[in-house]
């Protein structure tokens, strides 16, 4: 399972893994925004996708059915334990989404980062680790359902 991507100018993607925030970034007050699980069961079809929360609403594993992997933090340092799992599942080989500031670890070590500035706007330090802003995680997904799309953003 893999996806590649060739951003001229930027560098050749080989995705694995897909990396993603959940509340602020997928969800809001713990329900999904639309669209989203299905646009994860498509890309879960070429990346393994890992979905990382602190669960604060404690809904996470039940709005994921598997292939779809959630990966609940224990209290405290959840951006450090958001960038190890990154590092873990190999760093140029994956792909983040996120919003908040503790976000922005995971951002920073990924092959591909997308800060989205969903309904609960985003912190500045994503914004600034990401390769790319968007203004939801639907239009987040779709840049790599159709990787033209993130092509024309990203080359140089």
């Amino acid at each position: 399972m893999a996806l590649v991507i060739d951003i001229p100018g930027f560098k050749r993607l080989e995705l694995a893994h897909l990396v993603l925030d959940l509340n602020g970034t997928l969800a809001r007050d713990g329900q999904l925004l639309g669209g989203v699980r299905p646009a994860l069961m498509r890309l879960a079809q070429n990346l393994s996708v890992r979905v990382v929360t602190a669960d604060t609403f404690g809904t996470a594993r039940a709005l994921f059915p598997p292939p779809l992997l959630v990966a609940v933090l224990t209290p405290g340092h959840e951006g450090e334990q958001k960038r190890d799992l990154v590092l873990s599942l190999g760093a140029e080989q994956t792909a983040a989404l996120g919003n908040g500031a503790n976000d922005a670890l995971m951002l920073s070590a990924a092959g591909l980062a997308v800060a989205v500035i969903g309904p609960e706007g985003a912190a500045t330090s994503a914004i600034q680790a990401a390769h790319l802003a968007v203004t939801d995680p639907l239009g987040a997904l779709e840049l790599l359902l159709h990787p033209q799309r993130l092509i024309a953003t990203l080359r140089r």
